[in-house]
């Protein structure tokens, strides 16, 4: 949507808009713009959920060891959580050899990290969305 379209759309003068969205952006409220394209379109066809626990004498260790999960271009999302991991990684990868050669290659070869289980999606119900209002 343009700024005029989503002026028009709040009741704002279209500048007075774009200080707000440029405030938002400023302050991270607004992360960043991207277009949501299909991961099979690019020859991704392997989608997996992927734990992983860290050694517990790694824990000294953490912030690099999340620096290198960063920086593998196959992890799209890192998250640490509750439960029985310690981190749920979103993984892409071109197919099933692929993504085992990244598990066992790369992933498995970080200094500290251990257990790593991966779930492979079989078909998407419902893809990454908006933010919902108010929830």
């Amino acid at each position: 949507m343009s700024n005029v379209e989503l002026a028009a759309a709040i009741h704002l003068s279209a500048p007075q808009c774009f200080r707000r969205v440029r405030s938002l952006e400023e302050r991270g409220v607004i992360r960043g713009y991207h277009a949501s394209v299909e991961a099979a379109s690019l020859g991704l066809d392997v989608i997996a959920y992927v734990s992983l626990n860290i050694v517990g004498n790694a824990f000294g260790q953490v912030r690099e060891i999340e620096s290198q999960l960063r920086d593998f271009p196959q992890v799209l999302e890192c998250h640490i959580v509750s439960g029985d991991c310690d981190y749920l990684l979103k993984v892409v990868a071109r197919d099933l050899k692929t993504l085992s050669h990244f598990l066992t290659d790369r992933l498995m070869q970080v200094p500290g990290v251990a257990n790593v289980r991966s779930m492979i999606c079989l078909e998407e119900i419902k893809p990454a969305g908006p933010l919902p209002c108010g929830a």
